[in-house]
């Protein structure tokens, strides 16, 4: 090969060297610098909640204690359990055991009343003492990342069935245990999962 070719393929070799370092750099300098999709939440202390009194409120205040998260609801055949979910707080409470319950209308219209009205109701008729918070939805479009997160990370994963439906949380904040709404608060199960999260 005489040397004015080798020139020209040197020459060329350069160029497609050059072209190549100029793509890169368009690419790096166009290409979004977050690539990867949201990290899902990792557990329940990532979120604050509305109390029913519109108060805001961080979930990571109740880090080391178990917690049972229930959609409620005033109008519903299941609503009774709100007596054994008071009576399951007063026997644990004092052992790091909470309650949060979340009212939700998705249900047939089943929670129809506004927080004043929820909170009325649930002191006068039920006596309950644990924490309650606004009305949320728990399912479809509209459904909250709380329970967007509680029913994507629970075994079984899937939608809440209806009103009542319980989520046991550990002390590090991840689900230990799901109920499905027609299990009692006081039942065997549930108080087994309790007092094991306690441990």
């Amino acid at each position: 090969m005489s040397i004015h070719l080798v020139r020209r393929a040197t020459t060329a070799l350069l160029m497609l060297v050059a072209f190549g370092a100029i793509v890169m750099f368009a690419t790096a300098k166009t290409t979004p610098k977050e690539t990867k999709p949201m990290t899902a939440a990792a557990s329940i202390y990532e979120f604050t909640m509305n109390d029913i009194d519109g108060k805001s409120v961080k979930l990571e205040q109740f880090k080391g204690k178990a917690v049972l998260i229930v959609n409620v609801a005033s109008k519903c055949g299941n609503t009774p359990q709100y007596e054994g979910l008071e009576k399951i707080y007063k026997q644990y409470k004092d052992k790091g055991f909470v309650i949060l319950g979340f009212p939700a209308n998705n249900f047939m219209g089943q929670e129809p009343g506004s927080e004043a009205d929820i909170k009325q109701f649930c002191t006068t008729k039920y006596n309950v003492t644990f924490p309650m918070f606004s009305k949320i939805s728990v399912k479809g479009d509209d459904i909250h990342p709380l329970y967007k997160y509680l029913t994507q990370a629970s075994n079984p994963t899937g939608e809440v069935r209806w009103n009542f439906g319980k989520f046991l949380i550990g002390k590090d904040g991840k689900i230990a245990a799901r109920f499905d709404p027609k299990v009692l608060p006081e039942s065997p199960e549930v108080i087994a999962a309790i007092e094991s999260a306690l441990k």
